[in-house]
């Protein structure tokens, strides 16, 4: 069949944002953009960004695809492949230029900053298994109105282009929490453990699995309380903050995956008044 265009009115994304279910629109690199979409009443579209699947949610009666935007994406247009009603059509996302500031850090253990021979071994198997989990899609429904996963200051924020021992590392993908060793870490929405572990950058590290695609993730922590499979309520208690791993001082790394890209985890957050 040949593709239409499929009609979506993107002026509406920005006033979403005050929507119970739905993450705040924000269409710049690193960010979400909430797309509406039409659909036949009673048929679920699906919607991808090139070869990944992407997130779609049904709030208010709407259909809503909630679009992982990569920190590398240029200004300008993506287009989103949807398929509705028998129908595949290309919708675009105007995506808006966006400079994160720099973060210059001193890490004490060289070898976090130039690992050695072992360690890249290590690494490489590590980033395997790590990048399977953020790209991982389960057909639940996500619960996507999050609660702050750790009570605490918000320190390092999300994109921060980093420098560690005034050498350049990837941007920071995830949002920090300023609490001590020992702090529950409890999860931001219902879930299921999608995997644990220890590994060389992040430390004790919990994955867990929303479903469409969102998934989270927290860092550095002193302990693990679950176990992968787990099936975790709102507000369950996960773990505890600690500094295990690439770390300059106890704190919670929280990261948050949309179709396979770590995007910005505020979003997910109800705005404070």
């Amino acid at each position: 069949m040949r593709p239409v265009l499929l009609t979506t009115l993107l002026a509406l994304a920005g006033s979403i944002q005050g929507a119970q279910a739905a993450p705040q629109n924000l269409p710049v690199p690193g960010g979400v953009a909430v797309v509406p979409l039409n659909a036949p009443k009673g048929q679920a579209p699906k919607a991808r960004l090139g070869d990944a699947p992407v997130a779609v949610i049904q709030e208010r009666g709407r259909w809503l695809a909630l679009v992982g935007i990569p920190l590398d994406t240029p200004a300008g247009e993506l287009p989103l492949t949807v398929e509705s009603g028998g129908n595949t059509g290309f919708v675009p996302i105007s995506v808006r230029d966006k400079t994160y500031p720099v973060q210059r850090l001193t890490v004490r253990n060289p070898r976090h900053v130039n690992p050695n021979p072992d360690d890249e071994v290590r690494i490489a198997r590590e980033t395997s298994v790590l990048t399977q989990a953020k790209r991982h899609f389960s057909a639940a429904a996500p619960q996507t109105n999050f609660q702050l996963p750790a009570q605490g200051r918000l320190s390092s924020r999300f994109g921060l282009r980093r420098f560690f021992n005034g050498e350049p590392r990837n941007p920071h993908t995830g949002l920090d929490v300023a609490v001590g060793t020992g702090t529950p870490i409890h999860a931001p929405a219902a879930g299921t453990v999608l995997n644990t572990g220890d590994y060389f950058f992040t430390g004790n590290t919990v994955f867990l699995d929303h479903g469409q695609g969102l998934i989270t993730a927290y860092m550095h922590l002193s302990h693990i309380d679950v176990r992968e499979g787990d099936r975790i309520a709102q507000g369950q208690q996960l773990g505890a903050a600690g500094a295990t791993g690439r770390v300059t001082g106890p704190h919670l790394h929280w990261a948050v995956f949309l179709n396979g890209t770590a995007v910005e985890p505020e979003v997910f957050l109800a705005p404070k008044r």
